[in-house]
């Protein structure tokens, strides 16, 4: 097989393995000669076509749920370092990818297999001198000092917890170690960030870090998701948490395991949204039942008709924090509007509407100079 047709198994097994994009959630997706690239968001909002791919599919690990588990009958095909490099580099020199997603399944433990992604960044990084996009995988059983190396040539870091506790985890992965291959590391890169200068790093800052959970796959709930998640966000500085909707896949023990609702996915994101960005706690969210999230409402909407439905918020005084929990209003709309109204008041939902604001879903939860909007009847 030659290099080219390696790798489209590979990009194509990578894009099999999880929904999960580290930069953002894919704009599109798309085929060139049959090597998979995605249109990616990356955290500054830049948008570029990024290559998702394994360095290897070959895999010592038996996870129930993984299309690459070591019992499964599946096609492996792997990469040295210096020959995928040569590859990718003609692919970035002719504009076909600009950044770079690398992963890969593990072989002879997570050391050696973190020290051969180590490599291949590094002939990138120093030989190279690829001064693009690279989000580098850290392999469960990596050592700190391997962390650190990874954060001094990538822009974004990673590793899957893939479940909330250990307990849950055995129903996916019995042989991984929660808290010493998969918390650790995460711990570890803010540990880094704060006793290392950042610019050793070859940009001169430390990049970003972020995790991954397989959603339904081990009966948990969105609780104890979300409570790990928060805790991460607050005392390891995870930058985002990314929820892969489990579905199933023939040939592993899980494959007559009902799929995961797609829509659940999304309102864990909505719900991670809200810890992250708009000052919610978890005790404020929604959750129903065992500690899920309601599927058939956004947890943000469900919060106001509970709390300021009947006590309307006054767009021309309340403070950035109130506003940011009226539904429709986010970080960017709640700037315009503390912006907007420190030289005129807002009287009418038109106004809002002229600075780009939608106010279909806040106008039942706001005043306008200490009035309600006024809102036109339905004619049937």
């Amino acid at each position: 097989m030659d290099d080219f047709s390696r790798l489209k198994v590979l990009t194509s097994q990578m894009h099999l393995e999880a929904a999960e994009d580290v930069c953002c959630p894919p704009l599109a997706s798309r085929k060139r000669d049959s090597v998979t690239v995605s249109r990616a968001v990356l955290p500054n909002g830049g948008r570029i076509k990024l290559l998702k791919t394994l360095l290897s599919s070959v895999c010592e690990r038996n996870c129930f749920y993984c299309p690459f588990r070591s019992e499964r009958d599946y096609r492996r095909v792997s990469f040295r370092p210096e020959v995928f490099v040569d590859l990718f580099m003609t692919m970035h020199r002719s504009g076909m990818v600009d950044g770079i997603f690398l992963s890969s399944g593990i072989s002879s433990g997570g050391v050696q297999t973190q020290d051969r992604l180590l490599q291949t960044a590094e002939i990138l990084r120093l030989k190279r001198a690829y001064q693009g996009y690279l989000h580098l995988k850290i392999m469960p059983g990596a050592e700190k000092d391997q962390v650190k190396q990874a954060m001094l040539l990538a822009d974004r870091v990673s590793i899957n917890l893939e479940s909330p506790s250990q307990d849950r985890l055995r129903s996916l992965a019995p042989l991984k170690n929660f808290s010493k291959e998969l918390l650790a590391p995460l711990r570890w890169m803010e540990e880094i960030r704060e006793e290392n200068y950042p610019q050793r790093a070859w940009k001169g800052s430390w990049p970003s870090s972020t995790t991954q959970f397989v959603v339904g796959g081990a009966g948990e709930s969105d609780l104890e998701i979300l409570d790990i998640t928060a805790k991460l966000h607050n005392q390891a500085g995870l930058s985002r948490a990314y929820f892969s909707s489990f579905n199933p896949i023939p040939g592993t023990p899980l494959e007559n395991q009902s799929p995961t609702p797609p829509l659940r996915e999304r309102r864990l994101y909505q719900a991670s949204y809200l810890i992250r960005d708009y000052g919610f706690s978890l005790e404020e969210l929604p959750f129903v039942g065992r500690g899920d999230l309601p599927l058939d409402e956004d947890p943000k909407l469900a919060w106001a008709k509970h709390n300021i439905k009947h006590e309307p918020v006054e767009i021309n005084t309340a403070p950035r924090e109130i506003l940011l929990r009226v539904p429709g209003l986010g970080p960017k709309s709640v700037h315009t509007i503390l912006k907007t109204r420190r030289h005129s008041t807002i009287n009418y939902l038109s106004q809002l509407k002229a600075l780009g604001i939608c106010t279909k879903r806040l106008k039942t939860f706001i005043l306008l100079n200490g009035k309600a909007p006024v809102r036109q009847l339905a004619l049937f």
